[in-house]
């Protein structure tokens, strides 16, 4: 897309939506959630198409670190990569011919990319299937990661690792909506810019649609 998303002013914010309780947040409610899942339904599912590529299958794995206070594990994609450049992102990518399932590919994707072992993730769901404006139909696999891990970046494809409080981006005060036209026509978009004390870490597009889409999974009654 050829424009830069910080500078798209926001519409509202969706202050009005329910806060998920904090009990939620914690390991053992989140896998009865997913083990016994509400009757919900994703908000955001695909984006308007701006490429003419062939359907492409891919998983993310949102890893929530399981702190006193549980964050979001979360990349800075390098500059050069042909997809979805510079933006804050899953660790995740494109499914290779002989992967086994969507986990596979995204516990996969996630050691080449920050390091991440497979052997400390614990895989406790997916979310429904996303489809980006690229053309990737992206499977978010959910896990429960423990506070000591060992990460390291891959320098080709990652910038930067970093966490997110997962009550920051579940909470719908911090979630922007924002409209732009471009030369295809209208489209809408969330943001959550994160603010960590010395940098704002701008969370949009594919990355806030699948986090709003786990926020109305754990708000659900």
């Amino acid at each position: 897309m050829n424009f830069d998303p910080r500078t798209v002013p926001y519409q509202k914010t969706d202050h009005h939506l329910p806060l998920v309780p904090p009990d939620r947040f914690q390991s053992q409610a989140l896998i009865r959630r997913f083990t016994d899942p509400p009757n919900w339904r994703p908000e955001f599912q695909a984006e308007p198409r701006f490429s003419d590529r062939s359907l492409t299958s891919a998983s993310v794995l949102i890893g929530v670190v399981m702190r006193e206070r549980p964050t979001v594990l979360l990349t800075q994609r390098t500059k050069h990569l042909s997809s979805h450049s510079g933006q804050i992102a899953f660790p995740g990518g494109k499914a290779d011919p002989d992967d086994s399932d969507p986990v596979f590919t995204a516990l996969r994707e996630a050691q080449e990319e920050v390091g991440l072992d497979p052997r400390c993730v614990q895989v406790i769901g997916s979310l429904p299937h996303y489809t980006t404006g690229s053309g990737f139909v992206v499977t978010p696999v959910v896990a429960l990661l423990g506070p000591g891990l060992s990460l390291l970046a891959n320098a080709f494809e990652v910038d930067d690792i970093f966490e997110v409080p997962l009550d920051f981006v579940m909470n719908p005060m911090h979630h922007r909506r924002h409209t732009v036209s471009t030369a295809g026509g209208s489209r809408q978009w969330l943001s959550m810019p994160y603010h960590d004390g010395t940098q704002e870490r701008f969370i949009w597009g594919a990355t806030a649609g699948m986090l709003r889409n786990f926020y109305q999974f754990l708000a659900t009654d």
